[in-house]
């Protein structure tokens, strides 16, 4: 059965979004949560059962949605150049806008039990895949290097984003990160496509 959802349960991940990103995971408590989402205390329990359980639903409602949005916007574009490129400009942005969030994920998240990253590394599979899947069809349309190794070079990929992205976390998300994007997709590029296009 599927957990039970609507307008409330949506406050209460854009609460718990904003009260771990002021106050971090651990310090964080349901009540703030509860008083941040404008619901009593109970309500919380009727949708989630404990504040694990906040964290990773929020994780994964948002990751799927991310996923979706680049997903649409992939299927519009035709060569795999624009297709990389497009990949890394909405990792940038879906973050830009939503800094409170680019907190969670990129220090809260980090800091958690064992068994709350297992649950959320479930959510980022689906995130990873498309990014495999870009660069094996680059490799078989011959657009990448045909030489690449798949899972380097994915894991090559999702970690320069996602040291751009702690980079800017750490430093208050005070410079542009979407301007960030151009240089960091021509680098990807660079490591990635067939060298005859060099």
């Amino acid at each position: 059965m599927g957990k039970k959802k609507g307008a409330k349960y949506e406050q209460v991940i854009e609460a718990a979004i904003k009260v771990i990103s002021q106050h971090g995971y651990h310090n964080a408590k349901v009540s703030q949560i509860a008083k941040e989402a404008g619901v009593a205390d109970g309500t919380i329990y009727l949708y989630f059962k404990n504040k694990d359980d906040i964290l990773i639903s929020l994780f994964k409602e948002k990751m799927s949605v991310f996923v979706e949005i680049i997903r649409n916007a992939l299927e519009k574009q035709e060569t795999m150049e624009e297709k990389l490129k497009t990949l890394v400009t909405l990792h940038f942005k879906q973050l830009a806008n939503n800094p409170e969030y680019a907190v969670v994920t990129q220090l809260e998240l980090r800091q958690s039990s064992n068994e709350l990253r297992y649950h959320i590394n479930e959510s980022l599979v689906q995130y990873l895949r498309l990014i495999e899947g870009i660069i094996k069809e680059g490799v078989d349309i011959g657009a990448f290097d045909s030489n690449l190794h798949l899972k380097i070079a994915r894991q090559m990929i999702f970690g320069a984003l996602d040291e751009v992205i702690t980079n800017w976390v750490m430093n208050d998300c005070k410079h542009d990160l979407v301007a960030c994007a151009e240089p960091v997709y021509h680098m990807l590029l660079l490591g990635i496509k067939t060298r005859e296009n060099n």
